[in-house]
Order: structure tokens, then C-alpha cells, then sequence
């Protein structure tokens, strides 16, 4: 058996990748070539979704009177809670808090590619109620769906809160 030496800056993914150039060992050699897609499908499971989209309810209305309903919002870092709370509007009205937040996370709103506090503030009240809402269920759970039940049948199903039509799942 070879042993390895690790400096303390070599990462993993730089061991590993070693590894696998490397000559297989007699008894692996045997082995079907199959072992290299499951490690390639393991890798596709383990990405992370960093940015997601979303349809707003109502929609923010720009300067020139366009509608901007589609966006995308991206999860949030430490940073980014941590930030609003040094902020002078946030010291002054602790509500203006998510307003902060959001302005940070919200990367796209429909053709709009620099969202700030101000675009924030203009929006309608259920959309940003909707957008606090999903900035929780994509930070704290990690998707956009949540299991409901029907208060007619009682039957449950999920339905994906980022947006699409009503009645649509």
C-alpha cells in the first residue's frame, strides 16, 4: 500500500483528482467501467443551486411604466444578513431591515439588473411579503415547493411558490 502526503493547501478535489490518473491497482483493473459515471452522477447530486427564479404576484413598476414580474434571487451569505444591521436605515426603522436584504439577494427583476433599496421600497406590499417569504423557504429549506393540503378534499399534493399561474402545480 502507497501512502500520500498532504500539504495543508492541497484540497481535496487536487488528491483526488491524482488518484484517479493514477494506475488502478491489479484488482480493480477487473472491475466494470461503470465506477467513473456514478462518481460523475454523484457530483450532479451534490451541486448546489445557488440562485432561483420567481414570478411575482403583482409586479414592480419602473420609471417608464414597465412591468417587471420574473426575477431571480440568489441564497443569501452571512454577510449579507449581517450588513443591513450596520446600515443607518435599518438603525433608524429596524423594519426597513428585509427592505436591505432583499435589495442584496435580488439579483434580476425582469430587465432590471441593478436592484437596490429604492426598487425595493416602490414595490407593492404583496410583493415584497411574497418576496420575504421566499428569501425564507430558499435559505432555511433550500426550494421553492412546499406540501399543502386541499381544504376541499383534503388530499395533499406540493406546489412550487416561485411563481407560474394559479391553479397551476
Amino acid at each position: 500500500m502507497r501512502r500520500r502526503t498532504v500539504s495543508p493547501g492541497a484540497g481535496l478535489e487536487e488528491v483526488l483528482d491524482t488518484l484517479a490518473a493514477a494506475p488502478a491497482p491489479r484488482e480493480e483493473a477487473a472491475a466494470p467501467a461503470t465506477a467513473a459515471p456514478s462518481r460523475d452522477r454523484s457530483r450532479e447530486r451534490d451541486t448546489l443551486q445557488t440562485e432561483f427564479a420567481f414570478e411575482l404576484p403583482r409586479g414592480y413598476v419602473d420609471d417608464e411604466g414597465q412591468l417587471h414580474r420574473h426575477g431571480t434571487m440568489r441564497l443569501a451569505t452571512a454577510r449579507d444578513e449581517l450588513r443591513p444591521q450596520i446600515d443607518l436605515r435599518v438603525k433608524e426603522n429596524p423594519a426597513y431591515l428585509s427592505v436591505v436584504l432583499l435589495s442584496q439577494v435580488i439579483t434580476q427583476l425582469g430587465t432590471v439588473t441593478d436592484v437596490h433599496a429604492g426598487i425595493v421600497e416602490r414595490m407593492y406590499a404583496t410583493d415584497v411579503a411574497f418576496l420575504q417569504d421566499f428569501y425564507r423557504r430558499i435559505n432555511s429549506e433550500g426550494h421553492t415547493h412546499a406540501a399543502v393540503t386541499c381544504p376541499l378534499c383534503h388530499g395533499s399534493f406540493e406546489v412550487d411558490l416561485s411563481g407560474g399561474r394559479l391553479g397551476e402545480s
